[in-house]
């Protein structure tokens, strides 16, 4: 049974997801369990800046698939422990990465760009003091924003304060992941559900 909203698709255990989080299983979990969840500790919006601006130009799904390689490489994001690293070369002969030395080398700049933030609240709360008043209600795909004016602010700050890799679409699909807007389509079984927006 199909719903009537085309970019949705009803599963076999009768919830209503959009059409990227349906085939693939690993993209259906993280759909499931995952995005759009809040996320307000300093490490885990740290992960999560980084890991978007590993995506740019590629899949979610190719992320997803070499996190757990990423985390292994950036001592679990800790930001402490990888701006103590040397250096990124021997990063870019590990296959299980994507090696692109500009993308590597921005985790260990971003690092050090968080430490710096601790003096002014943090990056988390500095990430989410970027929460506009109201979140987008998308009906379908072509709904959904790639940016927004709390992103472009967003980016533009980020990069004064020394973080690479972090346009404004890069920042909004960040908002997307750590539930500070909710792009859920409407009538997904996920939407409303972080909490932090009515359905």
């Amino acid at each position: 049974m199909k719903p009537h909203n085309p970019d949705l698709v009803i599963g076999d255990d009768g919830l209503a997801r959009p059409i990227w989080a349906v085939n693939d299983p690993q993209l259906r979990n993280y759909y499931d369990t995952e995005w759009g969840l809040p996320v307000c500790d300093e490490q885990g919006v740290f992960e999560r800046l980084c890991l978007e601006g590993f995506q740019a130009g590629l899949s979610w799904r190719l992320i997803l698939q070499k996190r757990d390689n990423f985390r292994a490489a950036y001592y679990n994001f800790d930001p402490d422990l990888v701006a103590q690293m040397e250096g990124i070369e021997h990063l870019l002969n590990d296959e299980r990465l994507i090696r692109n030395r500009l993308k590597l080398q921005a985790v260990l700049k971003n690092a050090q760009a968080t430490i710096a933030m601790r003096e002014h609240g943090g990056l988390a709360e500095f990430i989410w003091s970027f929460q506009p008043d109201e979140t987008p209600l998308p009906e379908v795909m072509a709904d959904v924003p790639t940016s927004s004016p709390e992103s472009i602010a967003m980016a533009k700050e980020l990069k004064k304060r020394g973080f690479s890799f972090v346009g404004s679409t890069i920042c909004f699909a960040l908002m997307e992941a750590i539930g500070i807007v909710d792009t859920h389509l409407v009538g997904s079984w996920r939407r409303g559900s972080s909490g932090v927006w009515p359905c």
